[in-house]
């Protein structure tokens, strides 16, 4: 294969790339310890399955609207600046959960850290699409994700036993720290500038990028529409997830379920073993490969999910939670990166993310009235497999009318 003066083919383990990874990581093991116990802190003070729900859901729909200004930064200032940038609002948020002692307060916190954190996953994903070789997107944005995997593997679990054990002092105190580690880690970062600073992927077309050497509108800063349809399928996965995560541990209390700790940990195992197989199969054989069969477990887990009546019933539906999101989520940021040239990566992953909070936010908020209807959060979980269904009739769809077009 001939060799160019760009970034090296094969190379993915540089040091720019392990930082970045342990820092996202971090970062999000400080998330992932608030996602299982926000909801027994607002439970203290007397709040609703709904306000439950509106303490996930604002977060996420703050950084729904903190993502397309960030994909606007991201293309036009130094990356590194808006990582930090958004971290320390990430900290700062942190910081304040301890000091909050109701409802109000909780929510007032949650619209700070929404918008960090909204900045900050926008802008990971960004770097790291800049950095790993063209040739092994999707391998290397895999790869990338173990660390915010294993976070999800430890994080939840060790948010509830050090709740359990010392209170929610020492919970935020942790938290903190890891949030800390994450700041400390980007400013190691060599600084990566623009986007335009960076090479393209070969397969990325010269008319693609003559088109956005025009000027564009203001919508077209803030939103990539070539990243529209997989993030519309982005959406609808995290609209059921959002209900999982937000709901899963007031469902094992219905359920009498001993530890549904257990469900997290599974399904951030399975996440790290499926994402650098999914990541290499998209490589080679194209998306259909690995969405479709993602979207079928996606839905056979929630209906075990539903029907969950032991931690081991419990956990058979986090194995195929694990591959449905271990194959979908890195397999659809690579495709969007690779519909992209370089100097839109920012406001394509921004458009991308944003779906992520808007799924999450719809699920938690909708899905909480849902339960309280249905009188169960079983038959909430029940209702919570029709994304999954629209994902597929959506996307076969899709190529239906992509292998007409090619025949044209």
């Amino acid at each position: 294969m001939e060799r160019t003066n760009e970034i090296p083919a094969e190379k993915l383990w540089t040091r720019d790339f392990i930082l970045l990874a342990a820092a996202n990581g971090m970062m999000f093991f400080g998330f992932q310890m608030l996602l299982t116990t926000l909801p027994v802190y607002v439970r203290e003070f007397g709040g609703s399955n709904a306000e439950v729900g509106w303490i996930i859901g604002i977060f996420t729909f703050v950084a729904l609207l903190a993502r397309p200004f960030a994909g606007w930064a991201l293309d036009t200032v130094p990356k590194k600046r808006v990582l930090l940038f958004g971290l320390v609002f990430c900290l700062i948020a942190v910081g304040l959960y301890g000091w909050a002692g109701a409802v109000v307060f909780v929510l007032l916190v949650r619209v700070v850290h929404g918008f960090g954190f909204g900045i900050s996953t926008t802008t990971f994903g960004t770097i790291v699409s800049d950095i790993v070789p063209p040739s092994r997107r999707g391998e290397g944005v895999g790869y990338f994700g173990l660390a915010a995997t294993l976070a999800m593997t430890v994080g939840p679990v060790g948010g509830l036993t050090i709740m359990d054990m010392y209170g929610f002092d020492a919970l935020f105190a942790v938290s903190f720290g890891s949030t800390a580690a994450a700041l400390l880690m980007s400013t190691l970062l060599h600084g990566p500038g623009k986007a335009t600073d960076v090479h393209t992927a070969p397969a990325e077309t010269a008319a693609a990028v003559s088109a956005d050497a025009k000027p564009v509108n203001w919508t077209e800063r803030i939103v990539e529409r070539r990243a529209l349809f997989p993030a519309l399928l982005m959406l609808l996965i995290c609209s059921a997830y959002g209900g999982v995560v937000t709901f899963i541990t007031l469902y094992g209390e219905e359920r009498a379920l001993e530890n549904v700790g257990w469900f997290f940990t599974t399904n951030a195992l399975c996440l790290f073993l499926v994402r650098p197989v999914a990541g290499r199969l998209f490589d080679r054989q194209g998306h259909i490969w690995v969405l479709l069969p993602g979207a079928v477990s996606g839905f056979i887990g929630m209906l075990i999910l539903s029907y969950a009546t032991s931690t081991w019933i419990l956990i058979m539906s986090a194995v195929f939670f694990g591959i449905a999101f271990g194959a979908i989520q890195p397999s659809l940021q690579a495709w969007v990166i690779n519909r992209v040239p370089a100097h839109r990566r920012g406001t394509a992953n921004a458009t991308l993310f944003s779906a992520v909070d808007l799924g999450f936010g719809v699920g938690s908020v909708v899905l909480g009235p849902v339960a309280d209807l249905t009188g169960s959060f079983a038959a909430m979980y029940r209702i919570s497999s029709l994304p999954f269904v629209v994902f597929i009739a959506v996307y076969l769809f899709y190529n239906s009318r992509i292998n007409k077009l090619s025949r044209k």
